[in-house]
């Protein structure tokens, strides 16, 4: 069932997409839905894709799938890093290397991810309306943070 943010949720979440996102990604580290789904704009056309999986579009398919990566693993062990961030008035895109701890039969590994979260402007502040994530490796890692910030 589809819930409503109240109007506390949405005033916890600061002012800015880099708090949004801080907020996002806490709440993925603890296992918080209520705080991974307070993120989110409350609009019909909000649109998540996880690695290798479709495209879920709207707060209920986007809660359900959150619930059950939850549900599997209690929390998700995501770290964001090298963001590149495009910030404009009323919208922000950040590029993000996600690092995910996980456990594999030869003990712990880490596993990396792209995603690119949209954020818009929006009467209750700040809020993500896409999240898109892919399956990145080592090495993508490694030369996004060797990468120089330097045009010229």
């Amino acid at each position: 069932m589809a819930r409503t943010k109240s109007k506390l949720q949405a005033a916890a979440l600061g002012g800015t997409p880099d708090e949004v996102e801080a907020a996002f990604y806490e709440g993925l580290q603890t296992g918080d839905l209520e705080k991974v789904m307070a993120c989110w704009a409350d609009e019909d056309d909000i649109a998540c894709i996880h690695p290798g999986g479709p495209r879920l579009l709207g707060m209920a398919s986007i809660r359900a799938a959150f619930e059950a990566l939850f549900e599997n693993g209690g929390v998700i062990p995501v770290s964001p890093q090298h963001i590149h961030r495009v910030d404009a008035v009323a919208s922000a895109v950040h590029h993000v290397m996600e690092r995910v701890d996980v456990l594999s039969e030869q003990g712990a590994v880490q596993a990396y991810v792209i995603a690119t979260n949209v954020y818009h402007k929006t009467a209750q502040g700040w809020r993500l309306v896409t999240h898109h994530a892919s399956p990145g490796s080592q090495a993508q890692a490694l030369e996004i943070a060797q990468t120089s910030t330097v045009l010229h």
